[in-house]
């Protein structure tokens, strides 16, 4: 609930270089516990980006998007961590920095091209679409990676 109202409240009013809205409420998508119920993370995911389009009033686009990485988050896992995240006792807290870093990246490239190409409509601007999703997915992942700094646990 704090990410959806520091995304509605702080990032949708910033506007860097005219078109630079970073998407920080991506990180629920990331800290999700991993080995929890599919079906009710997805549904989480789509609740989540509901409520940041009836907020930022942008017709279900962020719904799409989180419904889309939380449906292939398992899928992106795989490729990062390998055969890691079949074991029970795995935790993104015990993976390498590449790999956290890696995984967060997918996550918002993938969000990013499903927003923008959802958004613009047309691959005729497809420069555009990659323009976008490479800017904001950069400024996302340097706020990401600010917060996921600020608010981990650290290891003694």
């Amino acid at each position: 609930m704090l990410l959806v109202l520091v995304q509605v409240l702080v990032f949708n009013r910033l506007n860097f270089f005219g078109f630079i809205n970073p998407m920080v409420y991506i990180l629920f998508l990331y800290w999700y516990p991993i080995k929890e119920n599919r079906a009710a993370f997805i549904g989480l995911g789509f609740l989540l980006g509901l409520f940041i389009d009836l907020f930022s009033d942008t017709m279900a686009l962020h719904a799409a998007s989180t419904v889309t990485i939380a449906y292939i988050r398992p899928a992106i896992m795989r490729f990062v961590f390998g055969v890691n995240i079949e074991f029970q006792s795995f935790r993104l807290s015990n993976s390498t920095k590449a790999q956290q870093f890696t995984f967060l990246t997918l996550l918002i490239v993938v969000h990013h091209a499903v927003f923008f190409t959802l958004e613009i409509f047309s691959f005729t601007n497809i420069l555009l679409i990659i323009k976008k999703v490479l800017a904001i997915g950069a400024a996302t992942l340097v706020l990401c990676l600010l917060f996921s700094s600020l608010f981990s646990v650290k290891k003694e």
